[in-house]
């Protein structure tokens, strides 16, 4: 009688964890700049920019909540080619038919001049940023700061 007490406990116990709403393993698509021209041709959509480093508090932070609600990687997945995009990142990048190249401004330390193209607003670049292009590859949306899922939300639905 034991033993059937703890087997009905324990496939309990998974079928709460498989049937929680809001748990999902659903991933956000991810893309280089390196393959929107030639996906461009296949499928026009959008690009959605997310500029972050490796060293912003924020962007961290980011990553490991708005990015993972359902909702957003659902509308990301679907509307959009998302591109998780490293300013500092120590490559040139083909993109629109152009070669932007890595800008160093010391040992160590410098920046991508697509970073400036898509996240220069008022004159400067702030971390985290994000960037929203058409199928034509022009800028139609930026902003910068930490953004909640539901923000992100926000952004995203009045883009249609």
């Amino acid at each position: 009688m034991r033993l059937n007490k703890a087997y009905i406990s324990m496939v309990l116990f998974f079928v709460c964890i498989l049937f929680v709403p809001g748990t999902s393993y659903s991933q956000l698509n991810q893309f280089h700049f390196e393959q929107i021209d030639s996906i461009q041709k296949v499928k026009k959509k959008p690009l959605f920019v997310f500029l972050n480093t490796s060293w912003c508090k924020y962007c961290i932070a980011m990553k490991q909540t708005s990015f993972k609600h359902l909702s957003v990687i659902e509308s990301l997945n679907t509307d959009y080619y998302f591109v998780s995009f490293d300013p500092e990142i120590k490559k040139d990048i083909l993109f629109n038919n152009h070669l932007y190249k890595y800008i160093s401004t010391g040992y160590n330390t410098g920046y991508n001049e697509l970073a400036e193209e898509l996240g220069r607003i008022n004159n400067e670049i702030t971390y985290p940023a994000i960037c929203i292009l058409n199928a034509k590859n022009e800028i139609e949306f930026q902003l910068t700061g930490f953004l909640s899922a539901k923000d992100l939300l926000r952004i995203l639905g009045n883009q249609h």
